[in-house]
């Protein structure tokens, strides 16, 4: 099955004649093996997909956008390359749903670090296609969201937003930013902070899973 992202799937253990999508998104210079660590402790009725992003750091390392560093060493992001697979992500999407028998109307995106960064750009600029998103250790770039993301509906869309207060690689303001930002779109949002660095902790792993559940 050729799609436009090379990826990792795991079939729902619990068949029904549509099935809820769980697609993990990794951070930068990982791949998708990563976040697929997690799929034999998520639900059982979902199919759990994990995206390769499309930039080859070599070495089994790959990105969704360039990071780079000026002169003074202060890193900026490539927001052209973040836009070209935010919506390589959206049309991935509507490959999942025309391949497998995916409810559409389920679509979460579980994203860490830049994949979070892209996950809360294809929820704003595609909320018709996502309806939840886990954004863990990212941030919301409000450069890569569509120009006309204003005009859509967010209704029906719902965030869990989880960060460490000691992350050194996205400072912990950063992250803060999200919550009153998708409070004024009308967004339902939970933001939950942890004492941990750059990853996800064991008390993290289990309140998304349970907000999962709940929703």
């Amino acid at each position: 099955m050729n799609l436009s992202l090379k990826y990792l799937v795991r079939e729902p253990k619990i068949k029904l004649d549509k099935n809820p999508l769980l697609l993990l998104i990794h951070g930068y210079g990982s791949n998708e093996e990563d976040l697929f660590s997690f799929a034999a402790e998520l639900p059982d009725d979902y199919y759990i997909v994990s995206a390769r992003a499309p930039y080859n750091m070599q070495y089994g390392s790959y990105a969704w956008y360039a990071i780079n560093f000026d002169a003074d060493e202060n890193k900026f992001s490539d927001n052209e390359q973040a836009k070209s697979s935010r919506d390589l992500i959206a049309k991935f999407i509507d490959e999942l749903i025309e391949n497998y028998p995916i409810d559409s109307s389920k679509v979460t995106l579980i994203g860490f670090s830049q994949g979070t960064i892209l996950s809360y750009a294809v929820a704003l600029s595609h909320p018709e296609k996502v309806q939840r998103v886990v954004a863990m250790s990212g941030y919301l770039n409000t450069e890569i969201l569509e120009e006309n993301y204003l005009k859509n509906s967010f209704s029906k869309l719902k965030i869990f937003a989880a960060h460490g207060t000691v992350d050194q690689v996205i400072p912990i303001e950063w992250a803060r930013k999200a919550k009153p930002f998708l409070e004024n779109l009308g967004i339902n949002i939970t933001y939950k902070e942890y004492p941990i660095g750059h990853g996800v902790s064991p008390q993290e792993f289990s309140d998304f899973k349970n907000w999962l559940l709940d929703k």
